[in-house]
């Protein structure tokens, strides 16, 4: 599988992995802004108006026909947040050409048609319609309050929105309630207008054809993208410490009958220097797999959470542990969780569970290779951090991971925020 990438216009990069391995190729356009309060409703509203229509395919029932004349291609709008950066476009998947009738040119009319849309919406009066616009806002206000529903999210969310108060990661990729129903149809036209000028741009694709004729069809797609000055001002702020002194306890009451235990943790020093490896395996180690020593020992052995896990974020250096506990065991569970990664500390690990670890994070590395859609997160995640792997490389050095390495990352971690979501005497039929 070759990598290769390349600047096709200015501010705007392609990533083309040439592979048979697929008989479907991948096709994601991506602008990549700052998460910002203000404007991340709008970002996020963006590409589901721009899909509504365009200019020669002027509603989503002609669009419809046209990728369905296409071998039932698809392309869907794509709202994502890595870091504190916000990611918006589209992501198209379609039949390869290798697999289809000479001169079919399925992949050159996936890359006009999402030119199209991602350049010439359907306006009036130079402006977005404002009935699609009030349309898919009304989906978005859905979607953003409908995060209620789902309560292990919504309790996640809750504890990254108060243990990131003073940050933009503390922002959802939807943006917010209040600002979402503040969007105007002439206010989202004039910022559709700046991300296009100013937004750097990442394309991935993957599928046979080689990377030349990629660049070149994307090129011609894309050409009337107008670009001013490109705004690479964009990242994400890694703190390194707690906000205070003392960890911060947060809490809601709620419908529900299964408490929500989240604990947050900044990585602390071992974000100056990291070592991606390590810290995946520390992850595993300690929570991030059936071998971890929450599933093993709070979940399984002492049965204090019906789920217990941990994951890292390492574009924004952070630990967070999710369980879920019924009411009277919050204190025991949160006891345990801290003596469980106290355990790591002490390199408490023996030798069958750090080979567990790195073998299930070694697994899940190389299963990327089997999904385009695995395969475009991966190098677009790591595109944004300026790193240079591919899974398989990753996984190797995964592999080589010691355990003085996994017990250097658990002292470097340090305690910020603890969020319960307890209940508040009522049933919620709807609980998850």
């Amino acid at each position: 599988m070759e990598t290769i990438r390349k600047e096709i216009l200015p501010g705007v990069w392609l990533t083309a992995l040439e592979s048979d391995k697929f008989k479907t190729g991948c096709l994601s356009i991506s602008m990549l802004t700052q998460l910002d309060r203000e404007t991340a409703a709008q970002n996020a509203l963006i590409p589901y108006v721009l899909r509504r229509g365009s200019r020669y395919h002027t509603d989503m029932r002609s669009l419809a026909a046209e990728l369905d004349g296409l071998y039932g291609s698809y392309i869907e709008p794509v709202v994502r947040k890595i870091g504190e950066i916000q990611c918006i476009g589209f992501l198209a998947s379609f039949a390869d050409d290798k697999y289809l009738p000479d001169g079919s040119g399925v992949f050159e009319k996936n890359a006009n048609l999402c030119g199209e849309i991602l350049l010439t919406p359907r306006t009036k009066g130079g402006l977005l319609l404002p009935e699609y616009v009030e349309s898919e806002k009304e989906k978005l206000l859905d979607s953003i309050r409908g995060r209620l529903n789902d309560k292990r999210s919504w309790a996640l969310q809750r504890l990254i929105e108060q243990m990131c108060c003073y940050e933009p990661f503390a922002v959802s990729r939807l943006g917010t309630e209040d600002t979402a129903e503040s969007i105007h149809y002439q206010k989202l036209t004039k910022h559709y207008r700046n991300l296009i000028m100013t937004c750097p741009v990442e394309i991935f694709y993957c599928g046979s054809l080689g990377a030349d004729f990629v660049a070149e069809k994307l090129s011609d797609a894309l050409s009337g993208m107008p670009r001013g000055e490109i705004d690479y001002d964009i990242g994400t702020d890694i703190r390194m410490n707690s906000v205070e002194e003392n960890v911060r306890e947060f809490s809601d009451e709620l419908s529900v009958t299964q408490g929500k235990l989240v604990m947050g943790y900044r990585l602390g020093e071992c974000m100056d220097d990291p070592d991606i490896a390590a810290m995946y395996v520390f992850n595993a180690v300690f929570g991030g797999c059936v071998t971890s020593k929450l599933f093993v020992n709070v979940r399984e052995k002492l049965s204090l959470c019906y789920y217990a896990s941990s994951l890292v974020d390492l574009h924004k250096g952070l630990m967070i542990v999710s369980s879920g506990v019924d009411f009277d065991k919050f204190d025991a569970a949160k006891a345990e969780i801290e003596a469980q990664l106290e355990a790591v500390r002490r390199g408490e690990v023996d030798a069958d569970e750090l080979l567990a670890a790195k073998k299930s994070v070694a697994s899940d590395l190389r299963a990327i290779l089997d999904s385009q859609y695995n395969l475009e997160g991966f190098y677009l995640a790591n595109t944004i951090d300026g790193l240079d792997l591919t899974p398989d490389e990753l996984a190797a050095a995964v592999e080589c991971v010691e355990l003085d390495a996994v017990v250097e990352i658990a002292r470097s971690v340090v305690p910020d925020a603890v969020y319960y979501l307890r209940g508040n005497g009522e049933e919620d039929s709807n609980e998850t």
